[in-house]
C-alpha cells in the first residue's frame, strides 16, 4: 500500500519528535537533579502524551480489522 502525502507528513513530524527528544537527552549531563525532575514532570503531564497517541493508534488498528 503505497503511502499517502498526509501519512508521510505525520511521519515527517515523528521524526522531529525524535530529533527533540535525542536533544533533551544530549543537554541531561548539563542539568541539575531538579531541572531534569521539573522537566520530567512537564513532559508526563503533556497532552496528548506520545503513550496516548501510541494506544489511540492501536484502538484505531484493531477497530479496523
Amino acid at each position: 500500500m503505497p503511502a499517502t502525502g498526509e501519512l508521510i507528513r505525520l511521519m515527517n513530524y515523528i521524526d522531529d519528535i525524535a530529533t527533540t527528544l535525542r536533544r533533551i537527552s544530549a543537554s541531561i549531563p548539563a542539568m541539575t537533579k531538579e531541572e531534569c525532575a521539573r522537566l520530567g514532570e512537564y513532559i508526563r503531564k503533556s497532552e496528548p502524551s506520545y503513550e496516548s497517541v501510541l494506544q489511540h493508534l492501536e484502538q484505531a488498528g484493531k477497530e479496523d480489522k
